[in-house]
């Protein structure tokens, strides 16, 4: 019955997009199911003009990926590991001999690696509180870095969480 009604609303979706001079490409479309309960759930096969389109797991909408349990572990993994590249940027910039001061860079840390974390944290900012901890070691090592502390040092010090900023 919701597999019959999914497929009556894409196809007024299609019929609205041929009469407004729109097209939808089936080959570029995808289909996920959002789902939180546990148990075996049967996808639906939804078509656009007699082409099915695919059900996949996970699928990106303007920069964030939404998984079918709306957990936005696979965001935050693909996230931390972009952060983490841009951390190089301010390990080359604090060289102790020729690099910048503190305030440089706090505004690169800001414009690169902080502007990432806040893209899209209105949306994956449901997550539970241990996905989104993930991201607080890169940004205790981008403060880390940026105030010229121990890199490498581990103990307990009360910093600022990326959840403190959501």
């Amino acid at each position: 019955m919701i597999e019959r009604q999914l497929q009556t609303a894409v196809n007024n979706i299609v019929k609205w997009c041929d009469s407004n001079g729109h097209s939808i490409s089936a080959s570029k479309s995808c289909c996920v199911h959002f789902c939180r309960k546990r148990g075996i759930h049967p996808d639906p096969e939804i078509r656009i003009r007699a082409v099915q389109i695919p059900v996949v797991p996970d699928v990106r909408f303007l920069g964030v990926i939404f998984d079918r349990r709306l957990t936005f572990l696979p965001h935050i993994l693909q996230l931390r590991k972009r952060c983490e590249k841009s951390l190089n940027l301010l390990k080359v910039l604090s060289n102790t001999t020729w690099g910048s001061d503190r305030t440089s860079l706090l505004r690169v840390y800001q414009a690169i690696v902080l502007s990432r974390i806040d893209y899209g944290c209105v949306v994956y900012g449901s997550a539970c509180n241990s996905t989104l901890k993930k991201l607080d070691p890169v940004h205790h090592m981008a403060l880390r870095i940026c105030s010229g502390g121990f890199v490498h040092h581990r103990c307990r010090v009360s910093m600022l969480t990326v959840i403190s900023f959501l």
